[in-house]
């Protein structure tokens, strides 16, 4: 039996209610699969929804939409954070450990300005991955393009466990510091 082959706009709106429909993040592959194209066809088709201001996040694990109706809206925080790259599992076992999901890193470029990319890592068994990955692909850190320097979205149920996991940053000296 062939499968059935999707084109253009009914194309992005299959993948739009895959993503809608499903909890787990989607790889550009299993999508490619799915709908009869190849991977390249999908990631121009979530750049052309991203160009819709459809809130699409490219995470290690696949696709997934940003703005999911949950129960309870996560608190957010931004940090400030300083240490080589040898030490990044350290940096982020610490706050998966205290219940914090790493949204992103952010680096301010002398040329482009800020840049964003995703980490969305929530427990260890991610961070493993996300540390392999980079291994893997022998892939930079963006922190290398600052010397270390970078933010980071932090995300947690509580505000005890920002605090605490932003605490604890402080206490293995990963927090940047005013020192003038």
């Amino acid at each position: 039996m062939t499968k059935r082959k999707w084109y253009g706009e009914e194309r992005r709106n299959k993948i739009l209610s895959m993503l809608k429909e499903r909890e787990a993040p989607q790889t550009g592959g299993a999508l490619a699969e799915e709908l009869n194209v190849s991977r390249q066809v999908i990631v121009q088709d979530i750049s052309l929804l991203k160009a819709k201001n459809i809130p699409i996040i490219a995470t290690n694990h696949g696709y997934i939409l940003s703005e999911k109706p949950s129960k309870q809206e996560p608190l957010t925080r931004i940090v400030a954070c300083y240490h080589p790259p040898e030490r990044t599992e350290e940096e982020l076992f610490l706050l998966v450990d205290h219940g914090i999901t790493v949204r992103d890193v952010k680096v301010e470029h002398p040329i482009y300005g800020d840049i964003t990319a995703s980490v969305m890592v929530s427990n260890r068994k991610e961070v493993k991955l996300f540390i392999e990955n980079i291994i893997t692909t022998k892939a930079s850190y963006l922190s290398e393009l600052t010397d270390g320097i970078h933010l980071h979205t932090l995300e947690a149920k509580s505000e005890e466990d920002l605090d605490d996991g932003i605490l604890a940053l402080d206490k293995a000296g990963f927090l940047l510091k005013d020192h003038t």
